[in-house]
């Protein structure tokens, strides 16, 4: 019984990290909906941070797992130029971009974020050879 009481004990701990890993991300979704207004959800620049939370929590989730056998990253090259995206979707009217420019370097770093996750998605669902 001891056994079944330890057991239970180390799948709790893990588990416990990974929900207030969560609750965190959770909440930066909630902040960013509570205080944008409606019309702004049609800007492009709310697609880049929502894409950025979403990488965030995945790469999040391979911080505190525990249960991965082997390493996976996420590629650097990808989230870097997905960061340049964003910085320059942000700065579009200071960089003069025009609207067809800050949407297409918004689509820019939501793709490089999105291509990225699934990678890391990709990597963690291969079996283990």
């Amino acid at each position: 019984m001891s056994d079944a009481a330890s057991n239970s004990n180390a799948t709790v701990r893990p588990r416990r990290w990974t929900i207030f890993g969560a609750a965190l991300l959770l909440l930066a979704l909630a902040l960013v909906v509570i205080y944008t207004s409606r019309n702004a959800f049609f800007s492009p620049l709310a697609l880049v941070v929502v894409a950025a939370i979403g990488l965030a929590a995945l790469l999040l989730q391979l911080r505190f797992r525990r249960d991965i056998s082997q390493p996976v990253r996420a590629p650097f090259w990808l989230n870097i130029l997905g960061l340049v995206f964003a910085v320059a979707a942000i700065f579009a009217d200071r960089l003069h971009l025009g609207t067809r420019g800050s949407q297409s370097v918004a689509l820019g770093a939501v793709t490089c974020f999105g291509i990225s996750g699934m990678i890391v998605l990709h990597a963690l669902r291969k079996p283990d050879h």
